[in-house]
This record gives C-alpha cells, sequence and structure tokens, in this order.
C-alpha cells in the first residue's frame, strides 16, 4: 500500500475506510472499470479480536489476514489504496467533493464513500480494556460459540438491560448477571421471570474489578471483597460512530437504540447527494459481513449513477448539436464498462 503519494488527484468514487465496507464498495466499483482512490488510517473496529466469525467460508479467519486478502484482490482492479487519513471533504460547487489527507495530499472526488466505521467506548471497569477481545466480549453472534459452557459473566447496562445475559444463556448454563450497582428493583417483574426461566444467576453490589490469573480471566471481585469465579465477561459497549466528516458535510442523522447515527437509505446514500455512508459508520450492528454486503450495494448503486450521469451529459451535447468523433467514443467507453 503506498502511503505517500497518490497516482493521479481526481477519482470517481474516493473511499474513506477499508474495512469490509469500504473495500467492497472498492472491489464493485474497480471491477467496474472505476478509478477509485481508497483511505485507509489502519484502525479497524474489531482489531483487538484473534478471529471474526460469521462471514461464509472465512468463518474463524484473523480479521488482519481477511482485510490483508481484500486489498489484494481490489488492488488487482486497479484501486488505489493508500495509509492515511482524511482530515476534510468539502463540496466543490459542482455536485463534487475536494478531500484533504493528512501527508499534504489533495484528491478530488465526484462521489464519496464514508465507511470509517465506530469506537466501541469500554466500562470504567480495571480489566475490561486490557482483556477487550480476548475474554471480555460483547456479542454472542461474534465469538458465543467459542465460549460455550463457560462460567460467563455479564455486566449489567441501562442501555442493554438483561437481553445479554439472556442470549448468552444459549451458549452456557453458568451464566450470571452483575449488576454493578443497580437496584434490584430497577428490574421489572418481567426481567426477573425471564432471567429465572433462562437460569441465569443475579448478583448484586457494585464491581470493583477482574481477577486475572496467569493470562487469562478467572473471576470477578466485587467492591465488599466477594469474588466470583468466570472465565468470559460480557459488556456493553457505547458505540461511537466515527462521523466527524458525516457530519461536517451536513449529513442529517437519526436516533438509534445505539445512540445517534448518520440517516442513510437502502443503498446507504445520506442526505448529502454524492455521500454514502456504510458498514459501522452508519449502524451500530453492521457485522463483517453485514458491512461488506452494505458496501456491495452502495458500490453498484454508484456505478450505475455514474454511468446514467454520464450518458445523460453526452446526450445533452447531441440534443444541443455539439458532438464530436470524442463524443462518440465517449459513449462507446461507458457502453463498455456498462457491460454493453
Amino acid at each position: 500500500m503506498n502511503n505517500r503519494q497518490h497516482a493521479q488527484d481526481a477519482y470517481d468514487v474516493v473511499v474513506v475506510g477499508a474495512g469490509a465496507a469500504g473495500l467492497a464498495a472498492a472491489l464493485i466499483l474497480g471491477r467496474s472499470r472505476r478509478s477509485v482512490l481508497v483511505v485507509d488510517a489502519g484502525e479497524p473496529r474489531n482489531a483487538p479480536a484473534a478471529h471474526m466469525h460469521g462471514y461464509p467460508s472465512r468463518d474463524g479467519m484473523p480479521p488482519a489476514e481477511f482485510l490483508a486478502e481484500v486489498r489484494r484482490e481490489v488492488a488487482a482492479y486497479g484501486v488505489e489504496l493508500v495509509r492515511d487519513r482524511v482530515t476534510a471533504a468539502e463540496p466543490d460547487g459542482s455536485g463534487a467533493f475536494d478531500v484533504d489527507l493528512e501527508d499534504g495530499g489533495r484528491a478530488h472526488a465526484r462521489r464519496l464513500v464514508i465507511a470509517t466505521g465506530l469506537v466501541d467506548e469500554l466500562p470504567d471497569l480495571p480489566g475490561v480494556a486490557e482483556r477487550w477481545g480476548h475474554d471480555v466480549i460483547h456479542c454472542p453472534y461474534c465469538h458465543g460459540w467459542e465460549v460455550r459452557d463457560e462460567a460467563i459473566g455479564v455486566l449489567y447496562s441501562k442501555a442493554s438491560g438483561i437481553h445479554q445475559a439472556l442470549l448468552f444463556s444459549r451458549l452456557s448454563d453458568d451464566v450470571t448477571l452483575f449488576l454493578d450497582g443497580a437496584a434490584e428493583d430497577d428490574l421489572p417483574d418481567a426481567d426477573w421471570q425471564l432471567l429465572a426461566a433462562a437460569g441465569v444467576s443475579v448478583v448484586s453490589g457494585k464491581l470493583d474489578g477482574l481477577v486475572v490469573s496467569g493470562d487469562a480471566l478467572s473471576g470477578v471481585r466485587l467492591a465488599d471483597g466477594r469474588e466470583f469465579a468466570r472465565s468470559v465477561f460480557v459488556v456493553a459497549p457505547r458505540m461511537v460512530p466515527r462521523d466527524a466528516l458525516l457530519i461536517a458535510l451536513g449529513a442529517r442523522t437519526k436516533e438509534t437504540p445505539a445512540g445517534p447515527f448518520v440517516d442513510v437509505d437502502p443503498v446507504g446514500l445520506t442526505s448529502v447527494p454524492g455521500v454514502y455512508a456504510v458498514g459501522n459508520a452508519a449502524g451500530a450492528a453492521e457485522q463483517v459481513v453485514n458491512a461488506a454486503s452494505a458496501g456491495y450495494r452502495a458500490g453498484a448503486t454508484l456505478n450505475g449513477e455514474l454511468l446514467h450521469a454520464d450518458l445523460e451529459r453526452v446526450a445533452e451535447r447531441r440534443r444541443g448539436g455539439v458532438f464530436s468523433a470524442e463524443g462518440e467514443r465517449a459513449v462507446a467507453r461507458a457502453r463498455e464498462a456498462h457491460g454493453a
């Protein structure tokens, strides 16, 4: 990956972010013979995880290995990838965008795909950050099978309630919900009934931290000194989208159960014409397979959008009597790119 200079200044599409969503968009656009620049800051959300799951044919693959393979595939179609950070993106007044890079470079893009992901803000509990992605986890679909039948502790949060405890009870008969100072009365009777039906134990009292033996979680310690043996601890991070570029461009946001995220239509188009948002930049629940699907849809939509814009421009010139051999060649190229 070139981390200094990009080969040209003007592109059909600049993709910001090179996780599954951004790379999937770039792959489809590259296969459509579009000029594409992918700017990657190298901060994938799932970097702490040793393996990813739920992606057919890639289940259990290390995330870094997966991304490296997709980058190779994307580059084979002429897509340009640079290790850099986009510091600003501004409309140029003609419907396109000027994109500033941290290294001082600038690129021009007819369209933007923002795939900058999100940041997991972890509970402020000693030991959680150090064990995150190992034996401190959050998602039963990402990590659940790997911790089946283990002693699982779940940290109660007002945002997620008892939901995680119930989900993990499908995977283990030894699940304990730690209220961490929340009053038992905070849980409605219906929640207590569900916890009992699922066989989930509940422990009151404020937590003091995690207990680690060697290089593995061994328990949970309460402020009163009690310890409970646990080999897995489940938390609910606050999921904060990396949406600074989108907000600066004026993209509309909407409230979700995980907080505000940019509002997009089914193909990822934001309220800003020409700006698409895909993956975790547009939603908290976009796991790798979902993010790749969103990027694919955005890429295919963008190719069609650009094709029709080009053909309409040529058709307008023909209607105005301004046409030439170069115009004929432009039509031929457009048809070829579209597979006609």
